[in-house]
């Protein structure tokens, strides 16, 4: 199939049990798996090539948007640079897309498949499970921990959005490329509550149990020049697109010579103005 064509691949959902599901993000209690829930793999799923549609995806249609988006950045695996200035430039272009009156940027994550080879730490694989990053609980629970507490309930009282801006380090990115669903096309039903377990605390993601309605898309062939942001969460229950389910997926047209998956994800809460 022609790469710039849509692509059927296999992606894992998970089933909806009475056993609530879990991940530890640290070394479990001895005898305790990393991770427990149903996996529901689906095979042959249409993943289309969101550079096809005739109108660009959006937020607020499809809850996800490319952007061409520069940076000044020379090595994504500084700590420092990243702070002092991706953060800067992830702030920016977040206030253009949303209109947001501020922005906080709370955490990013790099998924390198070359330097977990080297041993490195501080990196993780391409997550292969459906999910979405926050839920109703931890969405409030988020703002909570990153603003003061007077400051927290009063933006708590406004819309506020929970923003993924994911892109490649090194481009073409053909291993392990992002699909993301299409926000309306999700239902509530869907949403299937996970804990997410620290050393510290105990918050929760979304699993996603298998829907056939769902439309998946991605972007073929991104480059170190392109942004794909989408929503986490959408404080405003009555937004077409509220949730973005995403994975990584194998891309059955990517050539074997691809360059090993390199990825960077800022997570980052948007508040946007009074209506």
């Amino acid at each position: 199939m022609s790469r710039s064509g849509d692509v059927n691949a296999t992606l894992h959902y998970l089933h909806r049990t009475e056993r609530k599901p879990f991940v530890y993000m640290v070394e479990p209690p001895q005898g305790m798996p990393m991770a427990w829930g149903e996996i529901h793999t689906i095979p042959d799923i249409p993943v289309r090539n969101a550079r096809l549609l005739p109108q660009p995806a959006s937020l607020d249609h499809q809850g996800f948007a490319l952007h061409v988006h520069e940076t000044a950045v020379r090595d994504f695996y500084d700590p420092r640079e990243i702070a002092e200035v991706y953060y800067s430039e992830i702030e920016r272009l977040l206030t253009a897309a949303t209109g947001a009156e501020k922005i906080v940027i709370f955490d990013h994550t790099i998924r390198s498949i070359p330097k977990i080879r080297e041993g490195a730490k501080g990196v993780r694989e391409p997550s292969r499970y459906i999910h979405n990053d926050y839920t109703e609980m931890s969405g409030p629970e988020r703002v909570r921990e990153h603003l003061g507490p007077a400051e927290a309930e009063r933006r708590l009282r406004q819309r506020f959005l929970e923003i993924n801006v994911w892109r490649p380090i090194r481009g073409p990115l053909q291993d392990s490329p992002l699909a993301v669903c299409d926000s309306s096309t999700l239902a509530s039903e869907d949403l299937i509550v996970c804990d997410l377990i620290y050393s510290d605390k105990i918050t929760e993601t979304y699993s996603i149990g298998h829907n056939p309605s769902h439309r998946w898309y991605y972007y073929p062939d991104m480059q170190r020049n392109e942004a794909l942001i989408f929503k986490g969460f959408d404080s405003d229950r009555g937004a077409k697109t509220r949730f973005t389910p995403h994975t990584a997926f194998d891309d059955p047209t990517a050539p074997a010579d691809r360059l090993p998956r390199e990825s960077i994800e800022v997570r980052a809460l948007a508040f946007l103005p009074p209506e």
